[in-house]
């Protein structure tokens, strides 16, 4: 492919602004909980499944590289990603967290986003 001139521009085989759900990546665990979340038909907002989807993709929000694929959704999404990335990964808290006592809430939120039986 480095010598096919199609793929060798800034923009590749896409089109500027195309999004990034038109943009072929490699497939990971974000790409699996997308797909799960989306095919059990989960009311999580744009935002929510944008964080799941690409929260490992460094280069888009770390280094701000592939931003000239995002659509208009895709940009405003990215500013809740760079909000969730406080928290995720190297952020975590050194504090023993009581799983018992923390379940009933995320328990909440896993029965208003997704159905109660998942197709895995």
């Amino acid at each position: 492919d480095f010598h096919n001139k199609a793929y060798n521009t800034k923009n590749g085989i896409y089109s500027e602004g195309c999004g990034l759900n038109n943009v072929m990546m490699s497939w990971g665990h974000d790409d699996y909980m997308y797909l799960v979340a989306k095919e059990n038909g989960s009311t999580l907002p744009s935002p929510g499944q944008f964080i799941i989807r690409y929260h490992s993709f460094y280069p888009l929000h770390t280094a701000g590289e592939y931003t000239h694929l995002m659509n208009e959704e895709d940009k405003e999404n990215l500013k809740w990603l760079h909000v969730f990335n406080k928290y995720d990964l190297y952020s975590k808290s050194k504090v023993h967290v009581d799983v018992e006592k923390v379940k009933p809430y995320y328990m909440s939120l896993i029965k208003k986003y997704f159905p109660e039986n998942l197709r895995w």
